[in-house]
């Protein structure tokens, strides 16, 4: 497995994403002093085989920045969530903003762009406890959702149902909403009770399906249908689970970041423990994304300023060459 580093210098990475459009490009949030005050910054990355990452460009803002994620209408539009409670709407070969969209009270600590071309939108989770609804042309939020009674650390658009999305929270609950119906969550469960749910993902190949990751360090998988008990557990970190997501190129293969310092792999119809864990890191992983060109390329970033990209040695000769029909039907 070989790895490629790129060093955010004294800003520590909190989430990073592929272009849904270029193979060679990753963007990563960063925040100064762990998030807890100063600056925040984007660092877009140009990743190219057998090199080490090369910066394009710095968008620097004045608060940390939690989270970041691409258009899907647009190669060089990308969104930003904010320590100021503000979001930030950046051409990448720009300097500043073009838009800043500020409705929520507290810190915004996730964001995520809708999949298909009919709805090109995006949501925001707060510490204020909601999710809002925007569209990128308009200055305000067209919805808020509430329902939760803790901190929203993520909201995720469902890739195969329009119009859905899955958000977790500090109160331990999963909730899945349809943009028609704001004020009426169309499920809810306590996913972890006792514990904070930091993250949550969709399956790319099954609508029904959805995972969710939590401070207790397990991570569940849900299926919406018969929402009342879970339908697989995965063990191995030792500490929070920060960020779970689904493989775009094989079914049953998932991957995780935790304070452990580690990102595991696993496939949740073969076993309940990980196929494979690294430990590249010397600090809490915060990031993690599967590159939806490239099988088996995943990269992640951590407290300790570094961006890592690489391919787990279990996914090298495993993956299957088949794209998710919902992320590509509407490119």
């Amino acid at each position: 497995m070989g790895t490629s580093v790129f060093c955010t210098q004294n800003l520590h990475g909190y989430s990073l994403q592929f272009s849904p459009f270029q193979a060679d490009r990753l963007i990563c949030a960063t925040s100064q002093h762990y998030g807890l005050s100063g600056r925040g910054a984007l660092f877009l990355l140009s990743i190219l085989p057998n090199e080490q990452p090369k910066l394009l460009s710095q968008l620097n803002w004045d608060d940390g920045l939690f989270d970041v994620a691409w258009s899907e209408e647009n190669p060089e539009i990308v969104i930003s969530a904010s320590g100021d409670g503000s979001l930030q709407l950046w051409n990448v070969g720009q300097n500043v903003p073009r838009l800043v969209y500020k409705e929520h009270s507290k810190e915004v600590y996730g964001v995520d762009w809708s999949k298909t071309r009919q709805e090109q939108l995006f949501l925001s989770a707060s510490w204020d406890c909601t999710v809002k609804l925007w569209n990128p042309v308009q200055p305000h939020s067209l919805s808020t959702f509430v329902g939760h009674t803790g901190i929203v650390y993520s909201a995720v658009w469902s890739p195969l149902v329009h119009g859905t999305f899955a958000s977790v929270s500090g109160d331990g609950s999963l909730q899945i909403c349809n943009i028609t119906a704001p004020q009426n969550p169309v499920l809810k469960v306590a996913a972890h009770q006792g514990a904070e749910v930091l993250s949550c993902d969709w399956c790319k190949y099954q609508e029904h399906i959805l995972v969710t990751a939590a401070s207790d360090g397990l991570i569940r998988g849900w299926d919406t249908r018969k929402l009342q008990v879970p339908i697989f557990h995965q063990i191995g970190c030792e500490r929070a689970v920060r960020k779970v997501q689904f493989s775009p190129h094989q079914r049953s293969v998932l991957a995780a970041v935790s304070y452990d310092f580690s990102t595991r792999i696993w496939d949740f119809k073969n076993c309940a423990e990980p196929i494979e864990t690294i430990k590249q890191h010397t600090e809490f992983v915060y990031g993690l994304d599967f590159n939806l060109h490239v099988p088996g390329q995943l990269a992640d970033c951590a407290w300790d300023s570094l961006v890592c990209v690489f391919t787990p040695k279990t996914l090298i000769d495993q993956f299957v060459l088949q794209r998710p029909r919902a992320l590509h039907m509407q490119k």
